[in-house]
């Protein structure tokens, strides 16, 4: 019975995010989607503590302190930052939703080391997406922000040979993590490596293309909590993050097109 509850509840909270997304595509309607979205993240949370059970139970103090740490910083920013400022808020929210990926991803690893190939590659990934979206988002959101050591792109010598090795070797620490007996370890190296990764896709990018940028951005970290969601089967994660990658993708391709820019261009950096 409580599973079955369980199931439904994320259900609910899977319409409710459809719908949420919905109304935030007219000015009208936004603050509603916004409320529908803040409710079913909300249900979301109980019913995976709920999930969870007795672990969950040790830990509650940590849980609570995370969301009401969480709730006093989005309050901040939403009183403190002007609309003017909003793509930068948008990308940092991208870059902490790519880290907490990030963090949850190994930390699954961390504690269950049984886990099947396939959840062992969803982390493998989680990690790989995740840690490119937190440090391309944070540059971002610099050089929106103009701050003087990003206003200008950063000399990095042979960037695409850089940028290449690092992507080859990256996919290599995915597949002998995948097919390795026990080597979660490289999960370390691969998040390393591609908070590199993200900073080399950014990095040469003018600041007038930047929300391109965190469009893209933003379908990344829908990406990555989808995979994650694979990692701790979790079906609303899954959901809502395939929800967020396809929509950012979708407008990744309209700004593009509304820019006269190649989304190829846009996705290798190298506009």
């Amino acid at each position: 019975m409580e599973v079955t509850l369980i199931k439904l509840a994320y259900l609910v909270a899977a319409v409710l995010f459809i719908f949420g997304l919905k109304f935030m595509a007219h000015p009208r309607t936004a603050v509603r989607g916004n409320l529908l979205g803040a409710t079913a993240m909300g249900l979301a949370i109980v019913a995976g503590l709920v999930q969870v059970g007795g672990f969950a139970q040790h830990h509650y103090g940590f849980i609570v302190a995370g969301c009401l740490l969480g709730t006093a910083g989005g309050l901040y920013l939403a009183m403190r930052v002007q609309m003017t400022s909003m793509p930068q808020l948008v990308a940092l929210f991208n870059g902490l939703g790519g880290l907490a990926s990030v963090f949850v991803a190994g930390g699954a690893l961390a504690l269950d080391k049984k886990l099947t190939w396939d959840a062992v590659l969803a982390s493998g990934i989680s990690g790989l997406i995740g840690a490119v979206t937190f440090s391309g988002s944070l540059l971002a959101a610099a050089k929106l922000q103009e701050l003087p050591a990003f206003r200008q792109p950063i000399r990095v010598p042979f960037r695409h040979v850089i940028s290449l090795t690092t992507s080859a070797v990256l996919i290599l620490c995915i597949t002998l993590m995948t097919t390795g007996d026990g080597d979660h370890w490289l999960y370390v190296p691969i998040t390393l490596l591609a908070l590199v990764l993200g900073f080399l896709l950014v990095n040469p990018i003018g600041g007038a293309d930047m929300p391109v940028v965190i469009a893209l951005f933003n379908s990344y970290s829908g990406l990555a909590a989808t995979a994650t969601g694979f990692v701790i089967n979790n079906d609303v994660l899954i959901i809502s993050g395939s929800l967020v990658g396809a929509s950012g993708l979708i407008l990744t391709k309209l700004m593009c097109k509304a820019m006269n820019r190649s989304l190829v261009n846009v996705l290798f950096g190298v506009m």
